[in-house]
């Protein structure tokens, strides 16, 4: 690979939460049956207009101007054609040449080092409609034995985010979506549900000699919503282009099937280029038209942007660049984070719990941060009996699980499990000569320089007391008693 260097650039659609689609009244929903939410103007009849929704364009407008683009005073629907059952009319109403944002910029972090991509457009258009292939096994079109399709997601308000071909290895492109989602989710315009298909992506691989500016021949990866298997798709199909240019072969522009099993990537077909699609402004809607005073109002009401959240984490919390990444990357955990650190919390260990223990509960659970029994304030109640040394680590571990499952509080945990922390002296020396008197050869061997077994010592005591010994004040009982 040293030799070769990789070129990836990404292409982002996100739905837009808006209670109803692009270019008509008809309610945008999940779940319900099949083709209820439907009209005249989504399913393309003779004579019907459609007409731009002003709540999709504030909110296309407000993830143009998180990304540092420009937002353009006119910009113009297109006509972009293509025959396929998820669009009725045979054409889908997008941006072409004269797209809505230009120019921008998103900052990202891959471990400790911060990389940008160039942002070459931000542009509106609707989503198609939703396929299910029947029949099959994996619920794909090959080998199913019929499709079936859902109108209601036809029309659906739409934005494509086009990266400049900047990220430099699968790794960068993971991190770089990951960081773009939190971006959209915390300027409340999508949920960007996966799962849902709300956020999806298409990548564009090539590699190029190290050092060479010219870029190589592309392969596309299409509608892929999982960053894992972005990853392994891209890290299966760049060692696959060197190999075929190694053996003096030519890389062919298709569009790439990724097989999750197999972990290998296979063609499907020729990629499309933008004159197949025989672009022409869309007649039925004049040219779009964002004033100034307008685009600074939406300007002036966006939230706090994660790579200035990042900054301001590391240096009034004194964070490292990677916890303040973790914590100030996503809105929601900065918002739990920060109530955590406003009850008086140590910031560093307010931030280990969030990261750790917190976030595994939400992981297993399910949850968003801020959402079920463990509130900030719940947290905080559990910290500060560890701060004070009435809970060892352990200890708290213990409790948090309780608190969890029992929908409790802490301190009554505590009280009703016996879960608090041994601190007094007396009590505790106790323990420790009596693990002295059973171990006498180790404190033989201590007295003769061994001193690591202090920590065997220790941990002899803290097995003793299940774990409820307070170990910093175990460590310097259990030195004196050696040396005496």
């Amino acid at each position: 690979m040293s030799a070769w260097e990789p070129v990836i650039g990404l292409e982002v659609h996100v739905e837009l939460d808006t209670q109803t689609k692009m270019f008509c009244g008809c309610a945008v929903t999940k779940g319900d049956p099949p083709n209820t939410h439907t009209c005249p103007v989504c399913l393309a009849h003779p004579g019907a207009l459609p007409v731009v929704n002003e709540r999709a364009v504030e909110y296309a407008v407000r993830i143009a101007l998180a990304l540092g683009c420009t937002v353009r005073p006119r910009s113009v629907f297109h006509r972009k054609n293509y025959f396929y059952p998820d669009l009725p009319k045979a054409y889908q109403i997008s941006q072409y040449d004269e797209p809505l944002a230009v120019a921008g910029l998103f900052e990202y972090w891959v471990g400790e080092q911060k990389l940008s991509c160039r942002i070459n457009r931000v542009h509106m258009e609707e989503d198609a409609a939703k396929l299910i292939h029947a029949g099959g096994d994996a619920g794909r079109i090959a080998g199913s034995e019929y499709s079936m399709v859902d109108f209601n997601r036809g029309g659906t308000p739409l934005i494509e985010i086009v990266g400049e071909p900047d990220i430099p290895s699968p790794e960068a492109a993971r991190e770089f979506l990951q960081q773009l989602r939190n971006l959209v989710i915390g300027l409340g315009v999508s949920a960007c549900n996966m799962e849902e298909g709300q956020i999806r992506w298409d990548a564009n691989i090539s590699v190029r000699p190290a050092g060479a500016e010219r870029l190589g021949t592309r392969t596309e990866l299409k509608n892929m919503n999982s960053f894992r298997f972005l990853q392994q798709a891209l890290e299966s199909e760049l060692p696959r282009q060197i190999a075929v240019l190694e053996a003096g072969g030519a890389i062919g522009q298709v569009t790439l099937h990724f097989d999750p099993e197999s972990g290998t990537t296979t063609p499907l077909r020729s990629k499309e280029e933008a004159h197949d699609y025989r672009y022409f402004p869309e007649p039925d809607l004049v040219p779009l038209t964002a004033g100034e005073a307008w685009v600074d109002e939406v300007r002036r009401a966006l939230p706090e942007p994660p790579a200035a959240r990042v900054e301001r984490f590391m240096a009034q919390y004194g964070l490292s660049r990677y916890d303040a990444v973790v914590l100030g990357g996503g809105s929601a955990m900065a918002r739990f984070y920060e109530e955590l650190a406003a009850e008086g919390i140590d910031a560093k260990l307010a931030a280990n719990w969030a990261m750790g223990e917190y976030s595994a509960h939400l992981n297993a659970a399910g949850l968003e941060p801020g959402h079920g029994h463990v509130t900030a304030q719940r947290l905080a109640a559990l910290l500060r009996l560890v701060a004070g040394g009435e809970l060892s680590g352990t200890g708290a571990k213990q409790v948090f699980a309780l608190m969890v499952e029992e929908r409790g509080e802490a301190l009554d945990i505590v009280s009703r499990h016996d879960l608090g922390q041994v601190s007094d002296s007396a009590e505790l020396e106790t323990v420790v000569a009596a693990v002295l008197a059973e171990h006498p050869a180790q404190v033989e061997q201590f007295r003769a320089g061994k001193d690591q077994l202090a920590g065997f010592f220790v941990g002899q005591v803290m097995k003793a007391t299940q774990g409820k010994a307070n170990p910093q004040l175990v460590g310097e009982l259990v030195r004196a008693a050696l040396s005496g």
